[in-house]
């Protein structure tokens, strides 16, 4: 069985709330980092951090540069950044152009993930309103990670999932509800 060292997830329009329901069953032992892409307002102090951390027991910090990621923390990406892994599994943060329209961009931020952590990553796509993640599920898929994909009927905003199941991409499509017991089954992570 493969042994997972991150998860990452990308949304966009609805995200938030969905990110509360994953987050909310996670318990603060989860043996990975979970890092979150999601589109944000460019010019505004994102306050994702302080929302998601009053859903769950894990720590929740926005990614900084030279930071590698810890279990039991979610890292969230800074607003007008791209956030990347580096060749040492440290973020990096860069404001090249938009890609699909969002800096942050989920195809970015997956693909450097997909680069790093290989076979040992999980990527999720939730509810959002374009294609952003698509091509970065295409470089999980390449690299021999996995690709949990909302179900399009439990979403907010069906075309990002939607984008991925059509180009063959998803390992599993999972509703809202069931991706918290799906991630905690894929790490055989069991009560201390």
């Amino acid at each position: 069985m493969t042994s997972y060292l991150a998860v990452i997830i990308g949304c966009s329009t609805g995200g938030v709330n969905a990110l509360c329901k994953i987050l909310s069953g996670i318990p603060k032992e989860f043996p990975l980092p979970i890092i979150i892409v999601s589109h944000l307002c460019p010019n505004t102090l994102s306050l994702l951090s302080n929302v998601l951390d009053n859903n769950t027991e894990l720590s929740v910090i926005d990614a900084e540069e030279k930071v590698l990621p810890k279990a039991h923390h979610v890292y969230t990406a800074p607003p007008n950044y791209h956030l990347l892994i580096d060749d040492n599994g440290k973020f990096a943060l860069n404001v090249d152009p938009k890609v699909c329209f969002s800096r942050p961009s989920i195809d970015v931020s997956f693909e450097t993930a997909a680069e790093y952590y290989r076979e040992n990553l999980i990527s999720i796509i939730l509810t959002g309103a374009n294609s952003d993640g698509t091509q970065g599920a295409k470089m999980v898929k390449n690299n021999g990670g996995l690709v949990i994909v909302q179900t399009p009927e439990t979403a907010e905003a069906k075309s990002m999932p939607e984008s991925v199941i059509n180009a063959g991409y998803a390992d599993h499509i999972i509703p809202l509800q069931d991706i918290s017991a799906k991630l905690l089954e894929l790490t055989n992570w069991k009560p201390i």
